[in-house]
């Protein structure tokens, strides 16, 4: 059969047809309306599972309403999924899409739906689902994903930062307090608890009774993590930020529409540029109105 064919074409118009209805559907405010209030309404029912009384006296209740909900998620899934039934792989571009795919064709498998600890993290993740729904919230969400390399830089470096003094501190402080600077574990969990300045008065005296350089010591520990290590991960997370919004900017304008290509500018361009030439030179053939020439004959 040729790519051409008059069935391979009605199929593609059926497609096509098929994702039009779909995806007028999906993109209903009413539709998103009802996905939300599906997710809290799963939200509400796994919050009220972790009260033993309710669930006896309500379990076949709960039990029905749980399945009402799958498969509502898996309507919408299967919704969204016919609104690229013209273009299947755009389906799978969309990091929310696969998402959501996953969670409900996890709680269909066997070994999770007899797990009941699994399924209820599943449950657990369909509420993260409200983020597709709540563009800020999705921006963060976004955000967060985009931060995960730098956060771990920023780990790296903190432990960095952490073993060197915890190996100062052992060495400086060990012999006369051994309960905060014992060990390299201990004096690791100190550093890491002054990372957040409580209890750094009490730290900064107790060590002015064993070293005067107590205060060289804890100035550069609190300047180095708390202040410029901070900072930095504000930074990291702003900037994920930034390209979050210009991910998901550039997303939207991907869904909705399209921009022209730049050889149709160019051509809108010459076009308006040849329509102002012609009017150019028409402009000195066209007869002055006769109040205009009245005026001009009034002039001294």
């Amino acid at each position: 059969m040729s790519l051409d064919s008059p069935a391979l074409a009605a199929t593609d118009e059926r497609r096509a047809r098929i994702a039009e209805r779909a995806g007028r559907v999906v993109e209903a405010d009413w539709f998103s309306a009802l996905a939300v209030g599906a997710i809290a309404l799963n939200a509400v029912l796994l919050g009220a599972e972790t009260y033993a009384g309710f669930v006896q006296e309500w379990h076949t209740g709960l039990k029905l309403l749980e399945h009402l909900l799958l498969g509502a998620f898996t309507v919408e899934i299967a919704l969204r999924a016919l609104a690229h039934a013209d273009r299947p792989s755009d389906f799978f571009r969309n990091p929310w899409n696969v998402f959501d795919l996953t969670v409900v064709l996890c709680a269909f498998l066997p070994f999770v739906s007899e797990n009941t600890t699994v399924l209820r993290l599943l449950r657990l993740a369909r509420v993260v689902r409200t983020a597709r729904f709540l563009p800020q919230l999705r921006i963060i969400v976004t955000a967060i994903g985009k931060s995960v390399p730098g956060a771990v830089s920023f780990l790296l470096v903190g432990t960095l930062l952490l073993y060197m003094y915890a190996m100062l501190g052992w060495a400086a402080f060990s012999a006369d307090d051994p309960e905060h600077y014992g060990s390299l574990g201990r004096a690791a969990l100190t550093l890491f608890v002054l990372m957040t300045l409580d209890g750094l008065g009490d730290a900064l005296y107790g060590g002015l009774a064993i070293s005067p350089w107590a205060v060289v010591y804890y100035a550069s520990y609190v300047l180095l993590s708390s202040f410029l290590m901070v900072n930095l991960l504000i930074g990291v997370v702003i900037d994920s930020l930034a390209q979050a919004r210009e991910l998901d900017g550039d997303r939207r304008a991907a869904d909705g529409e399209q921009a022209p290509p730049v050889e149709e500018i160019r051509e809108r361009i010459a076009a308006a540029r040849a329509q102002l030439e012609d009017l150019e030179h028409l402009l000195p053939h066209v007869p002055p109105r006769p109040e205009a020439v009245a005026k001009a004959a009034h002039r001294p």
